[in-house]
């Protein structure tokens, strides 16, 4: 990803988690390790607004950019789209924005494998699904 200002007009996904006491750490921020738990809360609540369709995926990879640090108790909105789409694959663009601040905190690319669980190997990203995801 390239390290450039992200706003929150750069997504048409949104997903809101509030932090948790937890999820600090010794030196009184968030822990970067927890980000990657928002990043996953945001993607699954795509997937959960497409249920009728089911898109049998496997994340492969998760490139964080840790920008600013985020600090408990916080609302987190995170913007999500898809940034790309392969022949079996596809990422998800992520950023987290902190307390209606329109810059982000993070932001993140993860790549998802369509995947036949059945027969354990890759599938070509059906075409419906792409419809989907270009629109």
């Amino acid at each position: 990803m390239k390290n450039t200002k992200l706003s929150k007009s750069d997504f048409n996904l949104f997903y809101s988690v509030n932090t948790r006491w937890n999820d600090m750490d010794k030196m009184g921020h968030i822990n970067n390790a927890v980000f990657l738990s928002y990043f996953e809360s945001a993607r699954i609540d795509i997937f959960e607004k497409w249920d009728y369709i089911k898109i049998p995926f496997i994340m492969v990879s998760a490139k964080i950019d840790y920008i600013q640090q985020l600090y408990h108790p916080s609302i987190l909105c995170i913007g999500s789209k898809i940034d790309r789409i392969g022949k079996t694959s596809f990422d998800i663009k992520s950023a987290i924005f902190s307390n209606g601040d329109n810059n982000a905190s993070a932001s993140a690319i993860i790549t998802c494998v369509c995947f036949d669980y059945e027969n354990q190997k890759t599938i070509p990203v059906p075409n419906q699904i792409k419809n989907l995801l270009i629109n």
